[in-house]
């Protein structure tokens, strides 16, 4: 089993070796999570140095660090394009299809990787997976009057469906879209995972997967002495 501090430091490879897929003049999409949070400290120092970007954080988390390390940042709602996107994940198996949505960001995450025109994840060797949903359980975006029938349907779907509980306010996580997050858990890996999506998203009132397939093209994965640069492999 590895430390938390090695754990630390391959995040934070990971995050100071994303830095230099950023060019001068470019959109940022900026992801949510720990692993980033390193990616964002090294922007602001290079920003220092005389980088000219623009980031779009996808959670208020990462908008108040960037505006602690001083990246100057614009609103996903006034654009359509972004040049580059980098963020975590939960899970990221062979073909660099993920799970995201441990930090209730997911919805606001794949809007701004659908709209870059690279997306690339960044994580530990940990979160590779043979298949998804295996270790870690998948978030979806619920709006709160469809909580109870969302539920129903995806047990039907053979889902365990958790609601998410806040660690520090009693009650549930809220989203920043005011929304609910269910975790589901499996007894075994969903074979189809894009029948899986389909099928929840068809669900009234969920609004959003955590499942994030065919959109990355590469992943930065630091191990305890490196980060290899990984493309998905072809079925």
């Amino acid at each position: 089993m590895k430390s938390v501090s090695s754990n630390k430091e391959m995040k934070q490879m990971a995050g100071i070796q994303a830095a230099d897929l950023v060019r001068n003049g470019m959109k940022v999409g900026i992801g949510t999570g720990s692993t980033v949070a390193f990616l964002i400290e090294e922007l602001g120092r290079r920003i220092k140095q005389g980088l000219n970007i623009q980031g779009v954080p996808t959670s208020y988390g990462t908008k108040l660090l960037c505006v602690r390390h001083g990246i100057p940042i614009a609103d996903s709602m006034l654009l359509n394009h972004l040049d580059l996107t980098i963020d975590g994940a939960d899970e990221i198996d062979p073909s660099l299809n993920a799970i995201k949505g441990g930090g209730a960001a997911h919805s606001r995450e794949k809007l701004i990787a659908s709209m870059t025109d690279e997306f690339v994840l960044i994580a530990d060797e940990s979160k590779l997976v043979d298949s998804l949903c295996t270790k870690f359980p998948l978030p979806v975006e619920v709006i709160p009057p469809s909580l109870t029938y969302a539920q129903q349907r995806i047990q039907q779907l053979g889902g365990t469906p958790v609601l998410r509980s806040a660690l520090r306010k009693d009650g549930p996580v809220v989203s920043e879209n005011g929304n609910f997050i269910l975790d589901i858990g499996f007894e075994q890996a969903p074979q189809d995972l894009e029948l899986l999506d389909n099928q929840l998203l068809k669900i009234p009132g969920l609004l959003e997967t955590g499942l994030f397939l065919g959109i990355a093209r590469k992943a930065l994965i630091a191990y305890r002495d490196t980060v290899k640069m990984i493309v998905p492999r072809k079925l």
